[in-house]
């Protein structure tokens, strides 16, 4: 296993395919994230959760934003509508990789 490709081992979804929106937030502040695998936001942007990533100290949440799907700090964002109370736990895939 190669886990520099990788953030997390395990991440937690609301149904298999990790298809499903978890949750809906609001940015509490401007992101930019370090390469393409992140999704930036600006403060106030609406930002739509479809899994969370566990088991390492920084906890990032996979979502979207617009068009742009990618990770971010689950910390910048403040929740205000969960679609789905049902938390699967599944192995994580190898993390998209960056093409320019």
């Amino acid at each position: 296993t190669d886990l520099g490709r990788r953030f997390a081992e395990r991440k937690r979804c609301a149904d298999p395919e990790c298809s499903m929106l978890m949750c809906r937030g609001k940015a509490r502040q401007d992101f930019k994230g370090p390469d393409c695998r992140f999704v930036n936001f600006k403060k106030g942007e609406a930002v739509y959760v479809y899994y969370k990533l566990i088991g390492k100290s920084i906890e990032l949440w996979a979502g979207s934003v617009g068009s742009d799907f990618g990770y971010f700090p689950k910390d910048l964002l403040e929740i205000n509508h969960n679609y789905s109370n049902e938390e699967l736990e599944l192995p994580t895939d190898v993390s998209r990789l960056c093409y320019f």
